[in-house]
């Protein structure tokens, strides 16, 4: 059996979707698994389309008005993603968001029924946690309190802020997955835990591999780090060196960009830096979240106590 779905006008429209969790290893196994030379991803790696198609995107946090201008709502815009695709047998994209946004399931299930969907699911507490410094990191979140940016959630959900500022509420992943075991069949349900990937990444991806029945043998490169959330432990310097600053352009005659660019990328990474969270907010958050994975180990069929301690 084929795995391309075409539509009527024979256009490729996908086979697999990586769903979630963001924050979970999504961004590189979307980069591992496109250097397979079966596997076609989407240029655009987050298309959203299946959480937006047909809306009118305007969150208002900071930064989401730009984010709103990236989204793909039409399924025109989306067909397009996948226009590239030639011999390739494994067609997907990635967008997090499919796994917490309500009406994704629905959405997807009504375009590609038979889409093989795939997750990683990483501690809720660890993931929240990076979301909130991804944001800092990115310049978009002004608090520079984990605690504080908790507190202040259902109000920014209430003013109508993204969902990547759902720090807490994006972790009850019991309903989330729930949605697609009621829509699908478990055979077209792949899920990992963030450890998976960290711990055993050519497992993984071979396992993967054989899921979307595309050569197993193939070994990807797997040495770079993506999407790695740190914060600027100097904000103004961290500005600075990225974003654009009349004294920069200075040396732009005088110094070859690709020494500017590593001078540029060596200090930056020295200003960077992953602050450890708070033994209590982590108790607390896993008090909360404690049912739900509760649930979730169930319906998953994996044991999740090490997230517990």
């Amino acid at each position: 059996m084929t795995m391309l779905t075409r539509t009527s006008k024979k256009i490729v429209m996908p086979n697999f979707l990586i769903i979630g969790a963001a924050k979970a290893g999504t961004t590189a196994l979307h980069y591992y698994l496109n250097q397979h030379p079966q596997i076609y991803t989407s240029p655009v790696k987050e298309t959203k389309f299946f959480v937006f198609d047909g809306q009118t995107v305007d969150y208002q946090g900071p930064g989401d008005q730009q984010a709103n201008r990236e989204v793909i709502t039409n399924i025109e815009a989306y067909r397009e993603q996948f226009s590239g695709v030639s011999e390739e047998i494994a067609i997907g994209e990635a967008s997090p968001l499919y796994l917490y946004h309500p009406r994704a399931s629905e959405r997807i299930h009504y375009y590609l029924p038979d889409v093989k969907l795939i997750a990683i699911l990483r501690n809720p507490v660890d993931r929240a946690y990076s979301s909130f410094l991804h944001l800092i990191r990115d310049g978009r979140e002004p608090l520079t309190n984990f605690a504080q940016a908790l507190k202040e959630e259902e109000s920014r959900i209430n003013n109508n802020w993204a969902l990547l500022w759902h720090y807490k509420n994006a972790g009850f992943y019991y309903p989330q997955l729930k949605r697609y075991f009621d829509r699908f069949s478990q055979s077209q349900i792949k899920i990992y835990l963030y450890e998976d990937l960290h711990n055993s990444p050519l497992k993984v991806l071979q396992d993967l591999f054989q899921f979307l029945e595309v050569d197993e043998t193939f070994i990807p490169d797997m040495s770079t780090k993506y999407n790695v959330s740190r914060i600027p432990k100097n904000r103004v310097l961290h500005r600075f060196l990225t974003e654009s600053h009349p004294v920069k352009s200075i040396f732009k005659p005088v110094m070859p960009e690709t020494f500017r660019k590593t001078i540029v990328s060596n200090i930056t990474n020295q200003n960077l830096g992953k602050p450890k969270l708070s033994p209590k907010i982590r108790s607390e958050l896993l008090e909360i979240y404690r049912e739900d994975l509760s649930k979730l180990e169930n319906l998953i069929e994996r044991d999740l106590t090490h997230w517990l301690n």
